[in-house]
């Protein structure tokens, strides 16, 4: 299992967020996390939103740290991506 997220550099809400992904499946990325304590209303589309505070958890349990660009690359790759805009 290998989860990626980028740095909290997307403000919003008074604060920093990231993006935690899976390339693998929204069943991977679900699972991984609820183990972390990430709330279901934090999925959207097709991340989570992690708050800068959360990072080092992700991290911590083993989310892989990557770049914004790489995130959506992989996640795109991997069929994964729904843009804005487009139906699930």
């Amino acid at each position: 299992m290998t989860l990626y997220i980028d740095p909290p550099t997307w403000p919003g809400h008074g604060r920093m967020w990231s993006h935690l992904v899976s390339d693998v499946s929204y069943e991977e990325l679900h699972a991984f996390a609820a183990s972390i304590g990430c709330p279901a209303k934090a999925f959207e589309r097709d991340h989570y939103d992690v708050p800068s505070h959360r990072y080092a958890d992700a991290v911590g349990a083993g989310a892989v740290e990557i770049g914004s660009k790489e995130l959506v690359r992989r996640l795109t790759a991997a069929g994964l991506r729904r843009p804005k805009g487009r139906p699930a």
